[in-house]
């Protein structure tokens, strides 16, 4: 309930700017390459997703889509600036411009896509949430929390999820809630809560960050789906098109094949369908005011989809979390783009 005054204006302000005819976000794309950089939002640091190094690079999954946009725009991923936001700041941030995008495992919503003024491009990562305990208490189930001591993160939909699932199981549960993942985190790993629940991938992080992380386990039922995507303003379409097409150009180079060691081959080829995505004819990237090499530009700096899940969360990765749902939508999984023609 304490969140529905910061909703309620925020949704006012953004219908104000609708209703004057000036946009939330116009020339987005004209800024960001006048000032030389995209603005990203991030997470403080969630392995996978985006983990800043004591030198200040970022390094993850949500780190490779904003320097896939920066490739897409400048033919140089590293051009960057990365915001890290907490989960209650995060859509005050988009707002009020302080970044362009928003990249940082936040899941799509039908009220954050029409009152808080922000507009999903597309699912990049397909979570749902789950709960992890101590090994010892020997659980099997997400249905013997009753009565539990519960850690969670303030300002996220894992709050909303955990009410509904203890409600509709008629269970009791005792919510500790937190500021931000840091601080759930570490409240659990302290004692102060019987289990902790986030998105799984987001446990499986956070797993690693405990004093003993054999000592934990992620409980197998997931209690809720949880698409993770890009967000920016709403009221800017080319800026909108712009990062919804690098998403689904990602998806689409590893459905044909193109990867960060084969791009320049796979544009020589007389595909017809990989020489209009890779620009070598056709103008699908001038369309949205982008070169039209700039797919070969993107996957040459981070990969192709598959490339980019397997770096973070692959059986190399220390995630090893399997690619379920996120796998293309020809091995099982739900990941496949509109056509690029």
């Amino acid at each position: 309930m304490k969140r529905a005054p910061v909703l309620m204006a925020m949704a006012c302000g953004v219908a104000a700017a609708m209703a004057n005819g000036a946009p939330a976000a116009a020339g987005v794309l004209d800024q960001v390459r006048q000032r030389g950089q995209v603005i990203c939002g991030a997470n403080p640091g969630l392995a996978g997703f985006g983990v800043p190094d004591d030198k200040g690079k970022w390094t993850g999954f949500d780190v490779d889509y904003c320097r896939a946009i920066s490739a897409a725009i400048f033919g140089d991923p590293d051009k960057v600036k990365y915001v890290p936001l907490t989960a209650k700041d995060r859509f005050t941030a988009l707002q009020t411009g302080e970044i362009d995008v928003l990249v940082r495992n936040t899941t799509w919503t039908m009220s954050r896509d029409t009152a808080l003024g922000a507009s999903f491009t597309n699912v990049n990562f397909y979570d749902g949430q789950a709960f992890l305990v101590r090994a010892k208490l020997g659980l099997k189930s997400a249905l013997e929390l009753n009565g539990a001591t519960i850690c969670v993160q303030q300002g996220t939909t894992n709050e909303l999820n955990m009410a509904d699932f203890f409600r509709s199981h008629k269970m009791e549960y005792k919510p500790v809630s937190f500021g931000s993942a840091a601080e759930t985190v570490r409240a659990y790993d302290a004692g102060r809560c019987d289990a902790f629940t986030s998105d799984s991938s987001a446990l499986h992080a956070e797993r690693l960050r405990m004093t003993n992380p054999s000592e934990h386990v992620v409980l197998p039922e997931l209690i809720s789906r949880e698409p993770f995507g890009a967000a920016v303003r709403k009221g800017d379409d080319q800026w909108f098109d712009v990062v919804r097409w690098v998403g689904y150009g990602l998806v689409a180079a590893e459905d044909a094949g193109v990867t960060k060691a084969n791009v320049d081959e796979k544009r020589s080829s007389d595909n017809p369908e990989l020489r209009r995505m890779l620009g070598a004819e056709g103008k699908l990237g001038p369309a949205i005011g982008l070169p039209d090499e700039w797919l070969v530009n993107v996957v040459r700096a981070v990969g192709n989809y598959g490339e980019i899940y397997d770096r973070h969360f692959g059986e190399t990765s220390r995630l090893k979390i399997p690619r379920g749902l996120n796998n293309l939508w020809n091995k099982g999984g739900l990941m496949y783009a509109p056509p690029l023609r």
